[in-house]
């Protein structure tokens, strides 16, 4: 079988190739290489096709990988909150545009299943948590509309076009591979790389907001698990559906010290996914612990080794037009 991944050089991407080649397939890895690192795949270069290309702009080579794959995993995307809201045009070339001439370059007979990596965030402050798919959908910002608006081609797609189709909401990913770019973003990033450097650790608000962790190969499990199923036509929560606090995670992790910023708008104080749909129809379980996965995380901690150490006046600086964008935002 020949799977396509896109964004597989990067943090969930690698370890989904990982996976694919363990189960013996063919991988041809799309990516443009902004955010994802030729390291992440040091040790399969020579098992896999690599194919360096923007897929908002269709080229022979790229479209002719998804044409012949069986699987399409469609992982690229720009993510983070802040980047989207300063730069949303290239939030949807990127998160929309792309999506679009994947749909178009998949060949509607052939292809056994299109796996789109959505994202939780398209839920804005869920009214109810757990929070199943059925929830309604409301986007606060640019990433978080791009990526839902590329769920909905997806979806569309297969109603009209008879596509099979699968969309996973991710939760809160984290785990060895976590990108180390300048932005200011994920909160594993940011800790580990002050924890390396004897920094404070930037707690936003009090801490006690709490987010489903959910450890990069569970995700790449419930990838797996959705491109081999029967499904089709579904969109799936994966995540650990068991919340952790950030004060949680810094115990784990061990600071020497601690300061709070002021609490961000535009972000939930919880995520909690129901996956009981995700159990239901493709068998997924997450097996990583909190408690395990971020031991993972820290017996690798030298990878953050070249990742920006953050302040609490450099994220000021940072989020300086998040609080202007989101301010009126509860």
């Amino acid at each position: 079988m020949k799977a396509v991944v896109t964004g597989g050089a990067g943090f969930i991407g690698s370890h989904l190739v990982d996976l694919l080649l363990d189960e013996g397939y063919k991988v041809t890895v799309i990516d443009n290489l902004s955010t994802g690192r030729i390291e992440n795949l040091k040790e399969v270069l020579g098992e896999i096709a690599l194919i360096e290309a923007d897929l908002s702009i269709p080229e022979e080579q790229w479209l002719r990988a998804c044409k012949e794959a069986d699987y399409v995993y469609h992982l690229a995307s720009l993510a983070d909150i802040v980047p989207s809201i300063e730069d949303p045009n290239s939030y949807f070339t990127s998160n929309v545009i792309s999506t679009l001439n994947i749909l178009n370059a998949v060949d509607k007979k052939g292809l056994k299943k299109l796996v789109y990596a959505a994202s939780s965030s398209c839920y804005g402050f869920a009214e109810r948590v757990p929070t199943t798919e059925e929830a309604k959908c409301d986007p606060q910002y640019p990433y978080a509309l791009t990526k839902y608006i590329g769920e909905q081609l997806v979806m569309h797609w297969g109603k009209v076009y008879g596509l099979p189709v699968v969309s996973n909401r991710f939760f809160n990913v984290y785990g060895t591979r976590s990108r180390t770019s300048g932005t200011y973003g994920a909160v594993f990033g940011v800790f580990l790389a002050q924890k390396l450097a004897d920094k404070p650790m930037t707690i936003v608000g009090d801490g006690n907001q709490r987010r489903d962790f959910t450890y990069v190969t569970d995700v790449c499990e419930g990838l797996y698990l959705s491109a081999i199923s029967k499904i089709k036509g579904e969109v799936l929560n994966i995540g650990s559906g068991n919340p952790s606090s950030i004060n949680e995670l810094v115990a784990e992790l061990k600071p020497k010290s601690v300061v709070h910023i002021p609490k961000r708008p535009g972000e939930p104080d919880i995520t909690h996914a129901d996956i009981t749909k995700a159990r239901k129809l493709i068998g997924y379980s997450p097996k990583v612990s909190f408690k395990d996965g971020v031991q993972r995380v820290l017996n690798e901690i030298e990878y953050w080794s070249d990742a920006p150490v953050w302040t609490a006046e450099s994220i000021e600086v940072a989020t300086r037009k998040w609080f202007e964008a989101l301010g009126g935002v509860k």
